[in-house]
């Protein structure tokens, strides 16, 4: 007999994948993305019409399949991918929400909101040019995003005359690099998007590969979208009090459960003040049940009145997060202006924000060989680096290995709320890709 949450589990874990592309720039990843939903069926037919119209109003004889992702103006003109551009499609074994990220390099930041939720991440890499930089950051940012699953798709193959050697090479080099990173799983698929090999259809030019096509593998992977496998993790978003006639007593913490399971009955802390209750009833979609699970929103009633707020966080009892106020992370900068030691920022983790210095930044990551810049002092545009961030008031934080929802956090500018970095709290890596930092309390202004 199956448990309430292995059902929730194999549930999830076939009907969505959130997947990202990303790659350099003219690798073909808006190419490969129309491929793949104009073969797979996906496109509406004024769609397709207006794409035809365009193509053929700058003299291409086929359709520009690219530009059923590339909307913005900028984009069509210039042939690049500027923003990050969504698409839902669907096929009889998955339904795929899908984020083609740019791959400029000034547009590395838009890559990790693209992939800050995937569950898979699309490299392209052309063939005549092999593993370049931007391949390079391009799977470090899936390693430190912890994107479980990494596709290498070696595009333009029919440029190469589909040689076998060419693609080997490609693929070993790769999954050479992305293994040190500590990715988990990487397949390589060699593709032509522009002639449709191996992206739907399998490739009459290529019988030496007897791999999946990308669709394939898409709709086959074994993804795990098990929140409830994870310790009970519930931000408080808002607090509700009617004090009506017909409520005069209830008061309600309402917010989405960012992961585990919550049950009635269930002793729970409340965090950072570190008060314990326990968990009265539970409301979801006006009923109330007696369970819960993550993702769903509900909320939630203690046996106790506790001073609770927006920003807290109700955890059990028995496996309740850490708190600090000395956070040691990894971070994407994202933001124009440079980050500074010295900083003062604003820390957004969950439904928390708090204020906060940059007091170190230990070291920027090369991605050439994976070493460590030490001592750095500042970090720029599409910098990966580590630093430590002292808050003026305690937060919960998970490690970002173990939660990427209450591991991650955002650094913001408090004089006009720009985000300056995305965070990953804890350890950057899986592997050997590591710097070790020791905070100094004794220098804190908080």
């Amino acid at each position: 007999m199956t448990s309430t949450t292995e059902q929730f589990a194999d549930l999830a874990a076939t009907t969505l994948l959130r997947f990202a592309t990303a790659g350099s720039v003219d690798d073909g990843k808006s190419t490969l993305v129309g491929r793949l939903l104009h073969d797979s069926k996906s496109v509406l037919t004024d769609q397709l019409e207006a794409v035809e119209r365009v193509s053929a109003s700058r003299g291409q004889d086929a359709p520009d399949l690219a530009l059923l992702t590339d909307g913005l103006r900028a984009e069509r003109e210039q042939g690049i991918t500027i923003d990050v551009a969504y698409r839902y499609f669907a096929t009889a074994r998955r339904r795929f929400i899908l984020a083609d990220t740019p791959g400029h390099v000034q547009y590395t930041r838009n890559m990790v909101t693209g992939a800050s939720t995937a569950d898979l991440a699309v490299v392209l890499v052309d063939a005549r040019n092999g593993v370049i930089e931007q391949t390079r950051r391009h799977a470090a940012v899936a390693a430190l995003l912890r994107v479980p699953h990494v596709v290498l798709a070696v595009n333009k193959m029919d440029l190469v005359g589909y040689e076998e050697q060419v693609f080997a090479k490609i693929a070993e080099e790769f999954t050479a690099y992305a293994s040190d990173l500590g990715v988990p799983e990487i397949t390589a698929i060699p593709i032509s998007a522009l002639a449709g090999d191996n992206v739907v259809e399998p490739s009459a030019h290529m019988d030496w590969y007897g791999g999946p096509t990308v669709l394939e593998h898409l709709e086959t992977v074994p993804v795990s979208h098990d929140l409830t496998a994870c310790p009970a993790r519930f931000p408080v978003q808002y607090v509700i009090r009617p004090q009506t006639a017909e409520h005069p007593d209830y008061r309600g913490y309402a917010g989405q459960i960012a992961s585990g399971v919550l049950r009635v009955g269930e002793a729970v802390t409340v965090l950072p003040s570190g008060r314990t209750s326990v968990i009265a009833g539970i409301d979801a979609l006006g009923e109330s049940v007696d369970i819960a699970w993550a993702p769903q929103s509900v909320t939630v009633r203690l046996a106790d009145d506790i001073d609770i707020s927006r920003g807290d966080l109700i955890a059990p009892s028995a496996n309740p997060p850490a708190t600090t106020q000395d956070v040691v992370a990894t971070v994407c900068h994202v933001a124009d202006q440079p980050l500074s030691v010295g900083a003062r920022v604003l820390l957004k983790h969950t439904t928390r924000t708090v204020k906060a210095i940059v007091k170190e930044i230990p070291s920027r990551l090369t991605l050439d060989d994976l070493s460590q810049h030490p001592d750095p002092g500042q970090l720029v545009a599409n910098d990966i680096g580590r630093v430590v961030v002292r808050t003026a008031e305690p937060l919960a934080l998970d490690a970002y290995a173990d939660s990427r929802r209450t591991g991650s956090f955002l650094l913001i500018d408090p004089a006009d709320g720009t985000t300056l970095a995305a965070g990953m709290a804890g350890e950057s890596f899986a592997s050997k890709a590591r710097t070790t930092v020791q905070a100094d309390d004794e220098e804190w202004d908080f």
